[in-house]
């Protein structure tokens, strides 16, 4: 009797933070899905040329103003972001040993056979996506496109659009963006019928159905927003 009362509290208490930790990514995950889509929508802004591009970009920095200093709101969205990125990536690795530790080897041949390919694609995707995510933002700060050929220092530092479209000439940055956008949309697929799962909105097989649909409506609208506009430069009918 000793035994069992010293159990059953710990597989409680384990249930329940593991419960937490799945509100906490379904929750970081649909902030991503808004800054994902709101992003698209900015990348779409080349399709209308380099000033509708600049002029996207500089109200970016001038939001919140004259309450916010210049560029204050998009530190702060990004301090909201790194927040959401760090807890997202802690609450998944934790989930992933919890799930580890706790299979016996009969399960880990069992799940071997019968784990479906978006639940393994949320871990190894996720990774791939984190990656990706740290080459991006080295990408448009550290490892800037060589414009000195066409611009000066002066011009390429006030134009968004010209980082863009240099980014985009190059045919093996194009790959590798489309690979992570097609990571990307499978990622979305799964997570987003998954969130809504935690959050307890596919409690019928209609309304499971329904958020399936959504997840994939979404990830084919990322993934076709975010390629149109490298190929459109690769192609040359964006850019100058």
């Amino acid at each position: 009797m000793a035994s069992s009362t010293l159990t059953a509290p710990k597989r409680t208490t384990g249930g329940r933070s593991s419960i937490g930790l799945k509100f906490l990514m379904a929750a970081s995950g649909l902030l991503f899905v808004l800054y994902v889509l709101l992003h698209m929508y900015g990348n779409l802004k080349v399709l209308a040329g380099e000033e509708a591009f600049n002029d996207y970009a500089h109200h970016l920095r001038t939001l919140g103003e004259p309450m916010l200093p210049y560029s204050g709101f998009l530190w702060a969205f990004r301090l909201l972001l790194i927040v959401a990125l760090v807890t997202h990536v802690y609450a998944a690795l934790t989930l992933w040993s919890r799930a580890r530790s706790a299979r016996t080897t009969r399960y880990q041949v069992k799940k071997a056979v019968t784990a479906s390919f978006a639940s393994r694609w949320m871990r190894w995707g996720g990774v791939a996506l984190l990656l990706f995510i740290i080459f991006h933002l080295l990408h448009f700060t550290l490892l800037k496109p060589d414009l000195s050929d066409r611009f000066t220092a002066e011009e390429i530092k006030a134009s968004p659009y010209d980082m863009v479209v240099g980014s985009f000439e190059n045919p093996l940055l194009v790959l590798l963006y489309t690979l992570a956008m097609i990571a990307l949309g499978l990622h979305l697929m799964h997570g987003v019928w998954s969130a809504a799962q935690t959050l307890g909105a596919t409690g019928t097989p209609a309304k499971a159905r329904l958020w399936q649909t959504v997840g994939k409506i979404i990830a084919a609208v990322v993934v076709v927003g975010f390629l149109i506009p490298p190929f459109a430069i690769l192609l040359n009918i964006v850019g100058k």
